[in-house]
């Protein structure tokens, strides 16, 4: 308990005790320790809070990507995202989000090419993918074929070590796309495609997905820059579910390959990476631009969901929305229109007119276009959360990077509120089933 409150701190009076206590103001955030110094008594536990799924929770300091929900805005160590879409590219982005700076024209090579050889994992790799069943989902195959390569590389453990965490950080950034276009080539039954290094990051990734009977497979360049984009934009998104599992996993030291499966787990969940195949659900039960205003009432009447509308963060239209949609536009030029495109268009239009949607400020989000793109490549459902994983990639391991020098960091280990019985009486199983 203190007299005199400071101008940066917060006054809490304890109404069950009568004290008042001061507790700084950092950041616009308080420690959440401060709050343990208000307690009923010496016996008692002191204060802590309730705060399920973290929806005001600070549980780090970060430099990687700042978010303004209200205004829309997104930044990469403080780069618009929308300079980044137009005029970078994967590779130069992931560098900036692991390093923090944008590369010289050395390092940029020397990042590509570490990136590039590295590649091609271990044969026996293959023979563990080729070990799943044919119906296997790629995205669970993705997450073990991703946690089992840290028995490749136990040095990975060393995770104090500058050097040895890059070397990790270039290994599971270049073979990842690998990992995910064999996960894609078994589900079709199909040959895995081994690594082009004639060819860009993206590029590659498509020759390993595509690549049949010919010697070199060339994709169409809007399609490779389309794909491009859309890794960009995934690339990190602040204290999402799966940077946070990659982070409350990477706490315990482990090292980098289990933390980032980890994270792969948490974007396999629905409500995390499988927003956009719900939005192609919904577009697809619509059928027609004719039935939008009768879906529109079902939203309205709690009868329908309105899919790829809405964000945790975002109180305003998702900058990523805006970069995604005009890449449909290029991606169709080459596959040919998407008939859904036409009701997506008549979709967001209405709902962005309406009194009943702009109240709650629910506004298109990354997922609402990036589905129809995702189709355009002829890409199966199941796959979209595998294309979502690589561009995410960079950015865990950037959070985890952050996370592993951070001296505030300690082991995740969240408090709970406990609801149960307390000083039960066992009794023996021969009393109990007599």
């Amino acid at each position: 308990m203190t007299d005199v409150a400071a101008k940066d701190s917060l006054t809490v009076t304890d109404n069950r005790t009568g004290q008042t206590y001061d507790i700084a103001i950092t950041d616009n955030t308080i420690a959440a320790k401060d709050l343990g110094q208000i307690r009923l008594d010496e016996e008692q536990p002191g204060l802590a809070t309730y705060d399920p799924g973290f929806v005001n929770t600070a549980s780090c300091r970060s430099s990687v990507t700042y978010i303004d929900g209200d205004k829309g805005i997104l930044e990469y160590r403080g780069y618009p995202i929308e300079q980044l879409a137009e005029k970078s590219n994967f590779l130069e982005v992931a560098y900036l989000l692991v390093h923090g700076e944008l590369p010289t024209k050395e390092q940029y090579d020397s990042w590509v090419h570490e990136i590039t050889y590295h590649t091609f994992v271990h044969e026996n790799v293959k023979s563990f993918m080729q070990g799943f069943r044919y119906d296997a989902h790629p995205m669970g195959m993705l997450m073990a074929s991703v946690g089992a390569l840290s028995t490749f590389y136990p040095d990975a453990r060393n995770i104090s070590d500058a050097d040895n965490r890059h070397m990790q950080i270039v290994r599971m950034i270049a073979k990842m796309p690998t990992l995910g276009a064999w996960s894609f080539r078994h589900a079709q039954g199909k040959p895995y495609v081994y690594p082009d290094n004639d060819l860009g990051y993206t590029a590659n990734f498509l020759s390993m997905l595509f690549k049949m009977s010919e010697s070199k497979f060339e994709a169409d360049e809007r399609l490779v820059k389309a794909l491009d984009v859309l890794f960009i934009l995934h690339a990190d998104h602040e204290q999402n579910c799966s940077t946070n599992a990659v982070r409350s996993v990477g706490s315990s030291q482990v090292d980098p390959y289990s933390a980032v499966s980890a994270g792969i787990g948490a974007l396999y969940g629905p409500l995390h990476g499988g927003a956009n195949e719900a939005v192609l659900r919904m577009l697809k039960r619509i059928g027609s631009k004719e039935n939008i205003p009768a879906f529109i009432d079902g939203v309205k009447d709690g009868n329908e969901r309105l899919m790829g509308f809405g964000h945790r963060v975002y109180k305003n239209y998702d900058p990523r929305a805006k970069i995604i949609k005009k890449s449909a536009e290029d991606v169709f030029e080459v596959t040919g229109t998407n008939p859904l495109l036409d009701i997506a268009l008549e979709l967001e239009k209405i709902a962005l007119e309406d009194e009943y949607f702009v109240k709650r400020k629910l506004y298109p989000n990354v997922d609402f276009y990036s589905g129809l793109i995702y189709e355009a490549f002829q890409f199966p459902p199941e796959m979209f959360t595998v294309l979502f994983a690589i561009g995410r990639t960079p950015g865990w391991l950037a959070q985890w990077s952050e996370l592993v020098q951070d001296k505030d960091q300690k082991i995740a280990r969240p408090k709970q509120i406990y609801t149960g019985d307390r000083e039960l009486t066992f009794t023996p199983a021969s009393e109990r089933w007599s």
